[in-house]
């Protein structure tokens, strides 16, 4: 790749990345000002705005190990660029704009909770769906969205590259 194509990359996944935050930031700032916590709006209905102090992992889990979480954050986001190069690299295949774009709403993702857990030991969550009756899916945030949509979004443009099968068909061609 050139040095100028490299450039715009970042520039890309950074645009993408700073948007999340601000917009992660924001929401979540709004929550805390106008909402207290097991707060809804509305208080009935299928879509709510609930203030949940989450100090656990993904999807609501219990960890309550913030220097943990805030290791393995650092840990991933290191890791993403490294796995992205290593791919380009190895099999020659470019890193799309798509891929870029995915690592940005991933970096800006981790980069939002990540700020939550530094000042606060909790992340903000407050998107509350309810499913049917008292069942709901975990309140989640802008930030966690934004790295479910990336990560899903990044391994499908990975797919669409061939680079799935050319990967696979490297580790076939070299165990014969």
């Amino acid at each position: 790749m050139q040095k100028g194509q490299d450039k715009k990359q970042v520039g890309l996944s950074l645009i993408c990345a700073i948007l999340v935050i601000v917009l992660d930031q924001l929401s979540k700032s709004w929550v805390r000002g106008n909402l207290t916590i097991g707060e809804s709006l509305p208080e009935t209905g299928f879509f709510r705005l609930t203030y949940v102090a989450n100090p656990g992992a993904v999807f609501g889990l219990p960890v309550n190990q913030t220097f943990l979480l805030i290791i393995t954050t650092l840990v991933i986001l290191l890791i993403i660029p490294l796995f992205l190069y290593y791919l380009s690299a190895r099999y020659r295949s470019p890193i799309t704009s798509l891929c870029i774009i995915c690592f940005g709403l991933i970096l800006g993702g981790a980069i939002g909770n990540l700020i939550d857990r530094l000042r606060f030991a909790y992340v903000t969550d407050f998107i509350d769906i309810r499913l049917w009756g008292n069942f709901h899916w975990p309140a989640f945030n802008f930030a966690d969205a934004s790295i479910v949509i990336g990560t899903c979004t990044l391994a499908y443009a990975l797919f669409r590259s061939g680079l799935f099968r050319k990967v696979y068909d490297h580790n076939r061609n070299n165990r014969n």
